[in-house]
């Protein structure tokens, strides 16, 4: 059976592990990073006649390339992470992709190797028309499940040659995704001091310390729950790992959890350490501090009269597609582009339903029409 390319290119993508190790230590090397997968790109782009390159280092890599039309008035940066999340669990063959019931199967199908099939393939006809009428800048970044580290090495390469705007490719069911929550990840660690079991009251027990705080941390979820955007809905606060001690009969010393905070937008990191701090204090929580506050994603919240709005809402217009603009309970690394001054909308195909699931799939039609929507907007020079 004849394919169209971009579901051929998705099928080779699939195949390539592109596994984000998430911190953890036991995701074997053979399907751990993104350089396998980066440098199968970097040649594909530059077998279409671009200088493609590979950015940072080791297996967390990276790659862009740039093409550019005789004319054009703006530039948009494609950037479609490379990383997918860990197997674990999946009932189906993950890097052997599969095609049934008009899906393609495949660990990264959905989130988001097949935005990046629509947009490669894209470009790869718009290339051979020789019709581009604007500047394009494809960049695959690593680690977007993670902290974001390519989105870093992207923005250091661009450097002076910034685009325009910016598009994230994410399984958005091809709406055009304008704002989004952030995330912030807290570490908490609880100082005690060890003793024998048998005595308990000779030491102060950090993992008590840290239970108080994860009540503090919970009455903090409810207040902050009460504050709510129009569209995103509500903030969030949430415990998901916590972890301290030696042995049962060794009263611990030191005890540490790690909490998700779900950010609206204008909040930021200090936001999140005041609140945390004051809601420890609060409580009367004491032996236990914020070792750390990163934002992982900024939150987005793109104006609706912004040029990549309103740029993707006429190629959608076109191709007689709904235009309204959605919002997304997921945060992306559009929110990274954005807060260095890149507006920035998500737009995708597949529904994130089907991303990080035992049986990830994504439609074929979705990735056809995702590519018939990239080859407009390359060929469109509003």
């Amino acid at each position: 059976m004849s394919l169209p390319a971009c579901i051929q290119f998705l099928r080779d993508y699939v195949a390539i592990p592109s596994v984000n190790p998430m911190r953890r230590d036991d995701i074997p090397d053979a399907i751990a990073g993104e350089r396998r997968y980066a440098t199968h790109l970097r040649e594909q782009l530059r077998r279409l006649g671009l200088d493609a390159e590979l950015l940072g280092t080791g297996e967390r890599a990276s790659v862009i390339a740039e093409a550019t039309a005789r004319g054009a008035r703006d530039t948009v940066l494609i950037a479609s992470h490379l990383d997918t999340v860990p197997v674990d669990g999946m009932e189906i063959d993950p890097f052997a992709p599969t095609i049934a019931d008009d899906r393609l199967y495949g660990r990264g199908s959905c989130d988001t190797k097949a935005g990046m099939a629509a947009a490669v393939a894209a470009l790869a006809v718009v290339l051979e028309r020789g019709s581009l009428r604007r500047n394009v800048i494809i960049a695959g970044e690593a680690d977007e499940e993670c902290s974001s580290i390519g989105v870093r090495d992207v923005l250091e390469r661009i450097g002076v040659r910034r685009p325009d705007w910016v598009l994230a490719t994410e399984p958005t069911e091809l709406a055009v995704v304008t704002s989004h929550k952030g995330i912030a990840l807290l570490r908490l660690v609880a100082h005690g001091v060890s003793c024998h079991s048998s005595e308990p009251r000779n030491g102060r027990n950090a993992i008590v310390a840290l239970a108080h705080a994860v009540l503090a941390l919970d009455a903090l979820g409810e207040e902050i729950g009460q504050r709510e955007h129009p569209q995103l809905g509500r903030a969030t606060l949430s415990v998901g790992i916590i972890g301290g001690g030696q042995a049962a009969n060794i009263v611990p010393q030191h005890a540490w959890l790690l909490s998700d905070r779900r950010l609206l937008p204008g909040e930021g990191e200090a936001t999140v350490r005041h609140e945390v701090g004051a809601a420890l204090e609060r409580h009367g929580v004491e032996d236990v501090t914020i070792e750390s506050c990163s934002i992982e994603k900024p939150a987005l919240e793109t104006p609706a009269d912004a040029r990549s709005v309103r740029v993707c809402q006429r190629v959608l217009a076109e191709m007689s597609l709904p235009t309204a603009t959605a919002t997304a309970a997921f945060a992306t690394d559009a929110g990274l582009f954005t807060e260095v001054g890149l507006p920035g909308v998500v737009f995708g195909p597949g529904s994130i339903a089907q991303a990080h699931t035992a049986r990830e799939w994504v439609a074929l039609d979705q990735v056809e029409r995702a590519t018939d929507f990239f080859v407009k907007l390359f060929e469109s020079a509003d």
